[in-house]
């Protein structure tokens, strides 16, 4: 397996441009890629040839101090708020659901 390279779009790049221009340079990276590959392709199991890596988007995360870089075709799941909806949700004496919206 051999890794040839980083590809970024130029909204990347800009990003990361901003980023290090505000003083956000040094911070953690956690790179969010399809689960199945080294790689950002979800169908390149083996990667048994040279492959680049896609950085698509950069997000920062300043409250969790750390830098989101989104590769290839990637998406995330929202966050939760402080108080999820679920804690709100139980079972009354009449064993009806209550507390959904």
């Amino acid at each position: 397996m051999e890794q040839s390279g980083v590809e970024y779009t130029d909204e990347a790049s800009n990003i990361i441009d901003n980023l290090e221009k505000n003083g956000y340079g040094d911070m953690p990276v956690c790179i969010a890629k399809t689960q199945y590959s080294l790689s950002d392709d979800a169908k390149d199991l083996l990667c048994e040839n040279p492959f680049k890596i896609h950085v698509r988007d950069v997000i920062l995360k300043s409250g969790a101090g750390f830098i989101v870089i989104l590769t290839g075709n990637i998406f995330t799941m929202p966050g939760l708020p402080k108080v999820p909806a679920s804690e709100k949700i139980d079972i009354n004496e009449n064993g009806e659901i209550v507390g959904i919206f």
